[in-house]
């Protein structure tokens, strides 16, 4: 009778927490063991973790922020090479100005072919030839201008680039403009016969 009562009478053990993979009569992880000490997430507000140098603007800042969202400049580089080569061509001459000059001979050729005379002769197969490739040239001299000028001023437009751009593209489109302006000058005289002019036929008795 008294070791009924005091089964009876006696609080039941607190039921342990088994896990799925637990064998029978293993006890499961318990409390102490789910919180493990000395472990737990870091708080970037901590003033200890300032201490190492790290902010939270500059990591949004490395983040979010992209330094290359500006213009890479490749744009007035490419227009102040193309500014010079134009130059040259301008001055030393082009296939379009040399076949505008053949087309020009031919037909003056033509028009002189049922007989003419030698004024006329000079004028249409030479002269109209050498003012096709003056307005040519001057064509191409005008461009380089133009594009060089272009190569200059493009970074005061648009979106501004957060590098200054190279000393070496404005001395190019710098040179390009100055070889175009020279072009332009010497299309014009040679356009005019202000330069050299064309060539007369001698007084024949």
């Amino acid at each position: 009778m008294a070791a009924g009562d005091t089964g009876a009478g006696a609080a039941p053990e607190p039921a342990q927490d088994v896990g799925p993979d637990a064998e029978p009569g293993e006890s499961g992880p318990t409390d102490v063991d789910r919180k493990a000490p000395g472990l737990k997430a870091p708080d970037l507000k901590d003033p200890d973790l300032k201490d190492l140098g790290i902010r939270d603007s500059e990591i949004e800042d490395s983040e979010f922020t992209d330094s290359d969202t500006g213009p890479s400049g490749l744009g007035p580089a490419a227009a102040a090479v193309a500014a010079a080569g134009l130059g040259v061509v301008a001055l030393s001459g082009s296939w379009t100005g040399k076949v505008a000059a053949e087309r020009e001979t031919l037909i003056g050729q033509i028009k002189t072919s049922t007989g003419s005379s030698a004024a006329q002769q000079i004028s249409e197969i030479y002269g109209d030839a050498w003012h096709s490739t003056a307005l040519v040239n001057g064509l191409f001299a005008l461009l380089a201008v133009l594009v060089g000028v272009f190569a200059l001023v493009r970074p005061a437009f648009g979106t501004p680039s957060p590098h200054p751009q190279p000393g070496w593209v404005r001395a190019v489109a710098t040179a390009g403009i100055a070889l175009g302006v020279l072009g332009v000058v010497l299309s014009i005289g040679m356009y005019f016969d202000l330069i050299v002019s064309l060539p007369t036929a001698g007084i024949t008795k």
